[in-house]
């Protein structure tokens, strides 16, 4: 046979169970319920502890039958191991202490796995048991990362600002600069929807191009940058028509000024110039009706844009000079 083996007593509020064997009660129709209370008193929460005293002290004690007893117990145990399977849910986050090393990769495993929220927790989890350790700084940045994946990118912003406030001249700050960004960006909405988001990740991609010019970070942020810009002149095009639809021709004309004068580079610049044109006519403008067609035939002399205004113009301004 071998060694017998050692049991281990278990502090259940007033009760005292060991482990390994079930403490010797007179009752035999209790016994498995106090093996079921022993196993589950090692994982359960402590509120339990507080519980079980008074529902057994209850049972022992009152003048019930022995059948009555061991089903008021029965009811406790139900509960009790209830709480024990329902915190299966919780296991893989819950504090649970454990070294750096082992922790650090498991978060990583389950990143790898694709399970970015359980990964996220878990390097959170790095910096919260171990906030002086090397690891955790790197925790802190690859927690932003997993929400970002998981595309929760209100705590990947979070997180990584978070990292910039602790860290601000580490070398993986252009990282956590880049990762805001990006996080901003891809929540980028519809030019018929606001563009508040946009503007922000306009600026959070601007600030990646002026701190690291010469990271490719930077030279990803100038081509999204690019992107934004157009973003938001579409989105000044789509007020424009709007206004002009409803033949408010100033407030059309000041929103395509906007497109030619701040987004210059971008697609929808030979368009605003028509509707320049158009919108300088309607407001009895003929010769700044002209300076914008004739800006357009400099600029973009074979577009579709060009040929609408030159007909447009010899029709309604002929003979008229540009101011």
């Amino acid at each position: 046979m071998g060694a017998p083996r050692q049991s281990r007593v278990v502090a259940f509020g007033q009760l005292r169970f060991r482990t390994g064997r079930l403490t010797p009660t007179r009752r035999p129709g209790l016994r498995l319920l106090f093996a079921s209370l022993a196993t589950c008193a090692q994982g359960v929460s402590l509120h339990l502890a507080f519980s079980a005293p008074v529902v057994i002290r209850e049972a022992m004690q009152s003048k019930l039958t022995s059948r009555a007893a061991v089903a008021a117990l029965a009811a406790f145990a139900f509960g009790s191991l209830s709480a024990c399977a329902g915190g299966g849910g919780e296991k893989d986050v819950a504090y649970v202490a454990r070294d750096v090393e082992s922790l650090y990769a498991e978060a990583q495993r389950r990143l790898d796995k694709g399970n970015t929220l359980q990964a996220a927790a878990l390097f959170d989890e790095v910096e919260r048991q171990h906030p002086y350790s090397p690891w955790a700084r790197r925790a802190q940045l690859m927690s932003a990362f997993s929400y970002y994946i998981a595309r929760d990118y209100n705590k990947a912003i979070t997180n990584a600002q978070r990292f910039l406030s602790i860290h601000p001249g580490n070398k993986d700050a252009p990282y956590a600069y880049y990762l805001i960004a990006l996080s901003y960006y891809e929540q980028i909405s519809d030019v018929n929807r606001d563009q508040k988001i946009t503007e922000q990740a306009q600026t959070a991609l601007r600030e990646v191009n002026r701190r690291f010019p010469q990271s490719e970070y930077a030279a990803d942020a100038r081509l999204k940058l690019d992107l934004v810009a157009d973003h938001l002149a579409g989105k000044e095009m789509e007020i424009g028509r709007h206004y002009q639809r409803s033949g408010l021709w100033l407030a059309a004309d000041l929103r395509f000024r906007n497109v030619v004068e701040k987004f210059q580079t971008t697609s929808h610049t030979p368009e605003a110039l028509y509707r320049l044109t158009e919108s300088s006519l309607a407001l009895g403008l003929p010769e700044e009706a002209v300076k914008y067609a004739a800006v357009l035939g400099a600029n973009y002399p074979g577009s579709e844009w060009y040929e609408r205004a030159f007909k447009l113009v010899e029709k309604r301004a002929e003979g008229v000079t540009a101011s």
